[in-house]
């Protein structure tokens, strides 16, 4: 028996985009680079480091004063 040489509509594959799996693999990088925006912004605006009085000295987490 020969097989039909052409596919009818129901036998055609999907595109991409109109498949589940490529939005489902795509989802969980787009969360992480929008969740790294806002942490990023939140660094920037919410909670700068705040500036040091004159003759104070930061040492990593250690603030000091200067001795004169």
């Amino acid at each position: 028996m020969k097989k039909n040489m052409y596919m009818t509509k129901h036998d055609q594959p999907k595109l991409w985009w109109q498949q589940l799996w490529p939005w489902l693999l795509m989802c969980g990088p787009v969360v992480a680079i929008f969740a790294c925006v806002i942490t990023i912004w939140l660094a920037v605006n919410q909670y700068p480091d705040k500036p040091l009085l004159e003759g104070v000295v930061r040492q990593g987490l250690k603030v000091e004063q200067v001795k004169k």
